[in-house]
């Protein structure tokens, strides 16, 4: 194999409220051959998620922070040039934490191989990765819905929303979605089959989920926190169950991070609030993506890709994150397929 050069993204600063450009280094340094055990993947997409946000951070988390001068933290997907491994072949296609670079050499343990020809190698990043075990088991098992229950989700038209509200529709729910501006709205409705949305940035909150959910919310799977969340709190129903998957409105906060003041609605409503980590559910993740993949084929399951080309694109394109720029799953094509 030719000598390989890789550009990749290290962490060079924690950052300070929104990442820059200057948070990170964009070096190249040349492609080692993987060794036993390992594999040599061709990085084709990457994907951009809120939680990288946290693993820039310094200190205690579910997962060790990226470290300084270490590649960026990020999924990926692509296809295996190099393996030192029987179980993986030259030609796969895989996913795995590719990192933010053109390529990775990884465990062969660490990788999953996939289908392209079954589905789109990016909806393995969304629907079919993390995004939808995400969305599935923190709807599923944490929210526990029941049929004629009405949810209610923040963020509603990105990557996670999107798709919890859908299986909440798919399992009998009422569901009114959190988004912001007019086309995310209809697109929530028109397109998810949403029962009504709430257009955040135009809209007062409190008042339409009075409207919109007038014997109060069962379950509020949430994405934002802050003033979304202290509005849901406001209108629970009776043993209602708030779903922490995020809180995307506090990730770039330099002061201290605003919890809810309302929070004993809990104990007035006998609610509950649980937080969950997906890589906790690991072992099901089988479950959940055939789950998925057959209410997809039933056509009862949509997803949509937001892809941004060029690596170097990496620093401004994950801002739209937490601008509420991206609709859907958002990713940066690093190599065509």
């Amino acid at each position: 194999m030719p000598s390989l050069q890789n550009r990749q993204f290290l962490l060079a600063a924690r950052p300070t409220g929104l990442v820059k450009r200057g948070d990170f280094e964009l070096v190249t340094v040349p492609v080692g051959q993987p060794g036993a055990g390992e594999v040599l993947v061709k990085v084709q997409y990457i994907s951009l998620d809120p939680a990288m946000r946290g693993w820039m951070n310094e200190g205690r988390s579910y997962i060790r922070p990226v470290a300084l001068g270490e590649v960026m933290r990020a999924g990926g997907a692509g296809r295996v040039i190099a393996s030192n491994d029987p179980s993986i072949a030259v030609g796969d296609a895989v996913t795995g934490m590719t990192g933010v670079q053109e390529y990775a050499l990884l465990k062969a343990s660490d990788v999953v191989k996939v289908d392209p020809r079954q589905v789109p190698l990016p909806r393995y990043l969304g629907l079919l990765g993390m995004t939808g075990m995400t969305a599935y088991f923190g709807l599923l098992d944490v929210g526990q819905p029941k049929a004629g229950e009405t949810v209610v989700v923040s963020a509603a038209a990105g990557a996670v929303g999107a798709v919890a509200g859908q299986i909440a529709r798919i399992k009998g729910c009422r569901v009114v979605g959190i988004a912001g501006g007019a086309d995310k709205r209809r697109y929530v409705v028109d397109e998810l089959g949403f029962d009504a949305a709430i257009d955040y940035k135009q809209e007062d909150v409190r008042k339409r989920l009075r409207e919109y959910c007038p014997k109060g919310i069962d379950i509020f799977f949430d994405n934002v926190g802050g003033e979304i969340l202290e509005a849901a709190l406001a209108n629970l129903a009776r043993k209602a169950r708030v779903v922490l998957c995020g809180a995307i409105s506090q990730y770039n906060a330099t002061d201290s991070l605003k919890g809810p003041r309302n929070y004993l609605s809990l104990l007035v409503n006998r609610a509950r609030m649980e937080g969950f980590v997906v890589f906790d559910y690991a072992a099901r993740y089988g479950e959940a993506v055939r789950a998925m993949a057959g209410w997809m084929a039933e056509g009862k399951l949509k997803a949509r890709e937001d892809v941004v080309e060029g690596l170097e694109t990496f620093p401004d394109t994950l801002l739209k994150l937490f601008r509420g720029e991206n609709f859907g799953k958002l990713l940066i094509k690093v190599a065509n397929d």
